[in-house]
């Protein structure tokens, strides 16, 4: 059992602690950091998630930016903690943010990641979007939380200043 609560500026180290332990050294080397360099998580979205004992087993950040000129979310990066994997968190922690996202004015949401898992929640590939090199196109995937968001939706990425 998890109790899910929106990150506050408390938990920075914590959840940076989490995205060290998950993920390849050199993370922050990746394009999507260029998009979230002194941008600071999206407020309301981004969630910790931690069990009876009050430890992290889990988290998920989203960033603001726009695709074509068009105000989007970024997700990501989502992590569970490698002894809590396989329980369900990420699902929880993916799907109780996205609920979260329309209440707060937000249309559509994208992702880096791979299809096979994030499928399951809505997300396809998006054509005519294009990452900052260097950037897998066939991983560069949306989910629209308003009907239709991402129709006619192409081009560049970029940090939303």
């Amino acid at each position: 059992m998890y109790h899910l609560t929106i990150e506050t500026p408390e938990d920075w180290w914590e959840v940076e602690a989490l995205y060290d332990l998950c993920f390849a050294p050199g993370r922050e080397a990746l394009s999507s950091y260029r998009l979230r360099d002194g941008v600071p998580p999206q407020a309301g979205l981004s969630h910790v998630a931690r069990d009876i004992d009050g430890i992290l087993a889990g988290a998920i950040r989203y960033w603001p930016i726009r695709v074509g000129g068009h105000a989007a979310l970024l997700l990501g990066p989502v992590a569970v903690h490698p002894t809590r994997q396989g329980e369900g968190l990420g699902r929880q922690l993916i799907e109780t943010s996205l609920e979260a996202a329309e209440p707060l004015g937000w249309a559509r949401v994208m992702l880096v990641g791979d299809a096979p898992y994030y499928n399951r929640f809505g997300f396809t590939r998006l054509d005519g979007v294009v990452m900052p090199p260097p950037t897998n196109p066939d991983r560069v995937l949306g989910r629209a939380v308003q009907p239709g968001a991402w129709d006619g939706i192409t081009g560049d990425v970029t940090r939303l200043d």
